[in-house]
């Protein structure tokens, strides 16, 4: 079976290069959130499944640890978005380089503010636990990318 439609195959394409930037997002934040700024309790998958140590924290605290791990997070995982993105995925040249780094950036940077008060909120005011209010940042993330970045970012 052949794709022959240019906008499916530019997806899956953008799919891959997202799945590979989530994964680094993934692993970065869940290293932060284990040993710079605990914000993991004892039933997150993470702990589960490999057994780590965590410290217990009141959620106000985890809430705004989470949000700080996600920002630092967020900033390694977008510059392996980008490079993926510009290499396999859209073409760039529609502004200088420099310019389409900070709207990436910019564009980017929306999408995880309002994920990230998202996954704030969720954990303190719902008391969700850390992974899943990660699941719905990082949904919502994707949401708004795909669309930017095709449309007001790179040249198709």
């Amino acid at each position: 079976m052949t794709i022959n439609n240019p906008a499916v195959l530019q997806f899956i394409k953008y799919a891959l290069a997202g799945g590979l930037s989530t994964v680094t997002h993934i692993v970065i934040f869940h290293f932060i959130a284990w040993k710079i700024f605990p914000s993991l309790q004892e039933r997150d998958h993470a702990v589960r499944f490999f057994n780590l140590t965590i410290h217990k924290i009141n959620d106000t605290t985890r809430a705004r640890n989470s949000m700080i791990g996600n920002f630092i997070a967020f900033l390694f995982a977008n510059m392996v978005a980008y490079i993926l993105n510009i290499l396999f995925v859209f073409q760039g040249g529609k502004y200088p380089v420099i310019i389409e780094i900070l709207l990436f950036y910019a564009v980017s940077g929306v999408a995880a503010f309002l994920g990230t008060m998202l996954m704030g909120l969720l954990i303190r005011r719902f008391g969700l636990l850390t992974t899943y209010a990660f699941v719905a940042n990082i949904f919502t993330a994707v949401m708004i990318n795909f669309v930017m970045r095709k449309f007001f970012i790179f040249a198709g």
